[in-house]
C-alpha cells in the first residue's frame, strides 16, 4: 500500500483535515508576532533590557533550528497525529505561562512555544505527504503556508488594540483562543489517533517510490534544498525585522506608514502560497523557482534603486516569500523516499535554515550600524536570495533528472 493509499484508508474527510491544518498553521507564527506590538509595555512592566526583549522574538527561531532533530524524533516515535496534539497543548500552555509575570516566566513560556511549534513544523508536512495525493500536496501545502501568514497578519493587527483595552497579559494570552479552536477541529479530524502513539516505520519499496534519487544523490538534493531554504529564511527574517526601519530612515515615513510596508509583505504572501502550486503544475516546478527568484530579488534591488516604490517591492517580495516556503516543503515531500526520510530531510533543511534565519536580524543590524547605510545590508539580502534561487533550482533539477 502506498503512503497515500494508507492515508486514504484513514477515512476522514479531506476538507476537515485541510481546515484543521489551516487552523493549526494560524497558531504557528501568531504567538511570536504578538510580541512586537507590545514591546513598550513589556519593557516597562518587566524592566526588560533591549537584549531581553530581542530574545522574546529570537528564541522561537533558535528553537526552530536547535529543536528540529527532537521534532523529527517525536513525529517518528509517536506519529504525526500525536505530535500535532503535543504542539497544540504546548501552545496553550506556552501562551498562558508567558502572560503570567516575571522575566524568567515569560522566557520559559516563549521557549515552550518555540519547541512545541518546531514539532508541528515537521509533523504537518508529513501528514500532507501521507494523506493527500501527489497532485494535491502542493495545494494543501499552499493552504498551510497561507494560513501561517493569516495568523501573523491577524495577530499583528489585533494585538495592540486588544492590549490597550485589556492590558498586555490578556493580549499575549489571546493566542490561546486560536489554539483551542484548532484543537477542537484537530480532535474531529484525527479522532483517537490524536492521542494514540503510532510510530512511523520505513515503507516497503513501491512503484511510486521508484523515481526517488539513490541515497548519495538524495544527500546532495538535501544539501541543495538546505541552501535554498537557508536563503529563503534568511531573506524573510531579515526583511521582516528591518523593512519598517529602512522605510522610516530612507523615506521619512511615520511608524504607522512604515509598518504598512511590513504588513503588505506579510499579507501578499497568501497569494504567493496559493498561486505557486498552480504555477508549478501548469508551467513546471523549475519555472516556478525562476519566477519566485525574480520576485524575491526585486525586494533588495528595488529598495536600492527606487525605495519610493516600496509598496510594489513589498507586494512582490510577499508573494515570493509565501511561494518559496510552499515550494521547498512540497519538494521535500515529493523527493523523499518515505515518511521517515521525509521527516529526516525536513529536520535537516529546517534546522540549518532556521539557524541562518536567526542570525539575519542581528547580522543585518550590525552591518547597518557599522556602515551607517542600508545599502550593504540590502546587498547581503541579494546574496541570500541568490542562494535561494540556486539551491532550490539545483534541487529541483536533480529531482527531475531522477524521476525521468
Amino acid at each position: 500500500m502506498t503512503p497515500h493509499a494508507a492515508g486514504t484508508a484513514r477515512a476522514r474527510p479531506a476538507w476537515l483535515l485541510l481546515v484543521a491544518i489551516a487552523l493549526i498553521a494560524v497558531n504557528m507564527r501568531g504567538p511570536f508576532v504578538a510580541v512586537a506590538p507590545l514591546a513598550k509595555p513589556l519593557s516597562v512592566d518587566l524592566a526588560l533590557t533591549p537584549g531581553e526583549l530581542g530574545l522574546l522574538t529570537g528564541i522561537p527561531v533558535l528553537c526552530f533550528a536547535l529543536a528540529s532533530p527532537l521534532a523529527s524524533l517525536t513525529a517518528r516515535r509517536l506519529g504525526a497525529e500525536m505530535a500535532v496534539t503535543i504542539t497544540l497543548l504546548g501552545v496553550l500552555a506556552g501562551v498562558v505561562i508567558r502572560s503570567v509575570d516575571g522575566t524568567a516566566v515569560v522566557m520559559l513560556g516563549t521557549v515552550l512555544l518555540g519547541v512545541a511549534i518546531t514539532i508541528v513544523n515537521i509533523a504537518v508536512p508529513l501528514i500532507i505527504r501521507r494523506d493527500f495525493t501527489k497532485g494535491r500536496q502542493g495545494m494543501a501545502m499552499g493552504v498551510y503556508t497561507a494560513a501561517l501568514n493569516v495568523g501573523s497578519f491577524v495577530t499583528s493587527v489585533a494585538t495592540a488594540p486588544l492590549a490597550e483595552a485589556t492590558g498586555w497579559r490578556v493580549a499575549l494570552a489571546g493566542s490561546a483562543v486560536f489554539a483551542a479552536v484548532a484543537a477542537a477541529f484537530w480532535a474531529a479530524a484525527a479522532g483517537v489517533r490524536a492521542l494514540r502513539p503510532e510510530p512511523v516505520t520505513p515503507e516497503a519499496p513501491t512503484h511510486d517510490g521508484a523515481g526517488s534519487p539513490p541515497r548519495r544523490s538524495l544527500a546532495a538534493v538535501t544539501v541543495a534544498l538546505l541552501i535554498g531554504f537557508g536563503g529563503q529564511a534568511f531573506s524573510y527574517y531579515g526583511v521582516t525585522a528591518w523593512l519598517p526601519s529602512l522605510l522610516s530612515d530612507e523615506l521619512g515615513l511615520s511608524p504607522s506608514a512604515a509598518g504598512a510596508g511590513a504588513s503588505l509583505f506579510q499579507i501578499i504572501a497568501i497569494l504567493g502560497a496559493l498561486g505557486t502550486p498552480i504555477l508549478a503544475r501548469y508551467a513546471g516546478t523549475m519555472a516556478a523557482v525562476i519566477v519566485l527568484g525574480v520576485l524575491w530579488i526585486s525586494v533588495p534591488v528595488g529598495l536600492l534603486v527606487a525605495p519610493e516604490l516600496w509598496p510594489l517591492w513589498s507586494s512582490l517580495g510577499g508573494a515570493a516569500q509565501g511561494g518559496g516556503i510552499t515550494l521547498i516543503f512540497t519538494e521535500i515531500n515529493v523527493i523523499a523516499r518515505d515518511q521517515v526520510s521525509a521527516g529526516r530531510m525536513s529536520a535537516i533543511v529546517q534546522g540549518v535554515g532556521y539557524a541562518l534565519a536567526a542570525a539575519a536580524p542581528t547580522l543585518l543590524g550590525w552591518i547597518h550600524a557599522g556602515t551607517g547605510s542600508w545599502d550593504p545590508p540590502l546587498a547581503v539580502v541579494v546574496v541570500s536570495v541568490v542562494a535561494f534561487l540556486v539551491g532550490t533550482g539545483v534541487a529541483v533539477r536533480m529531482a527531475v533528472r531522477h524521476h525521468r
